[in-house]
């Protein structure tokens, strides 16, 4: 797509936010043995509501991908996957398909129930991205299934001098991204510095944030984030966004987004509110309940 031109006035950061913590992911293997990395761990799904957790994928070896994500199970939040590499072809128990391939995004609203498939579309190459679990409000995680594919060109673009933004969910600068949510109003830029440069961001006070670099290295305040660690971003009720600069090449994930301040009961791919609920999760999938009605 075309890329946005700014105006010459942009957004101000007057307080930006301080690093409170760095860490290094996990590493795992999910789905069919597909290896990869928990960056956003269970035991931050407090610190960092509404996010559950995010998943950082990438190799060039096919027997690290190849089978894929079977048939499986989800209810009570949405996942946003962000292919930076790679085929990926979504089925699920709805109807709904899709393939998902370089510079595009899937969003999904499991709701009340859905049964999913993700399986590459390659025998060879790279395959590399990211799975962000976004938590649905008490109100909203038993509502209907949905789904969409934003391929490459239908995700907004700017840039801010010499750095590429692309917004996936919120808003930058004025440009609204691909997917806009009520409640918890999440924001997702994946920001491409080609070189020394600076990027501010205006990000609500009350909203938790955190950055995920996956190239390079860049600099919040006088913390250095390297490549592959995830720097959550301190809550401050001054702060009005954040700084960012980088001293060469770099990219990097800006996540944030309002906390729903619920009860979290989480069960492998079942994320509701009480422990009754999860074994209700269970016994609808047992009866057959997980997908559109015949």
């Amino acid at each position: 797509m075309t890329e946005t031109l700014l105006p010459a006035r942009l957004e101000q950061v007057n307080h930006p936010r301080t690093v409170e913590r760095q860490m290094s992911g996990v590493a795992t293997s999910d789905g069919a043995g597909v290896k990869l990395t928990r960056v956003l761990t269970q035991d931050l799904q407090r610190r960092l509501d509404p996010f559950l957790m995010l998943d950082a994928f990438g190799s060039d070896e096919a027997d690290d991908y190849i089978k894929g994500f079977p048939d499986h199970p989800h209810r009570g939040f949405e996942t946003v996957t962000y292919m930076i590499a790679g085929r990926m072809r979504h089925r699920d128990s709805y109807g709904h398909e899709g393939l998902l391939q370089n510079g595009g995004v899937q969003w999904m609203t499991a709701g009340r129930g859905v049964i999913h498939s993700e399986l590459p579309e390659q025998e060879s190459g790279r395959m590399e991205g990211f799975q962000l679990w976004l938590n649905l409000p008490a109100a909203a995680k038993m509502t209907e299934p949905w789904y969409r594919d934003f391929q490459s060109p239908d995700i907004p673009q700017m840039r801010v001098n010499t750095t590429l933004v692309r917004i996936i969910a919120g808003a930058s600068h004025g440009v609204e991204g691909a997917m806009q949510r009520d409640v918890t109003e999440p924001l997702y830029l994946d920001i491409h510095f080609e070189g020394p440069d600076s990027f501010k961001q205006a990000v609500p006070a009350d909203a938790n944030a955190f950055i995920y670099v996956y190239r390079g290295n860049v600099q919040v305040g006088d913390q250095q984030v390297g490549i592959q660690k995830l720097a959550i971003l301190q809550n401050d009720p001054q702060a009005d966004g954040v700084v960012v600069s980088s001293p060469g090449p770099a990219r990097m994930l800006l996540i944030a987004g309002l906390p729903l301040r619920e009860p979290i009961a989480q069960h492998g791919p079942f994320v509701m509110n009480t422990r009754q609920e999860l074994i209700q999760a269970f016994d609808d999938l047992q009866a057959g309940m997980f997908q559109s009605s015949p």
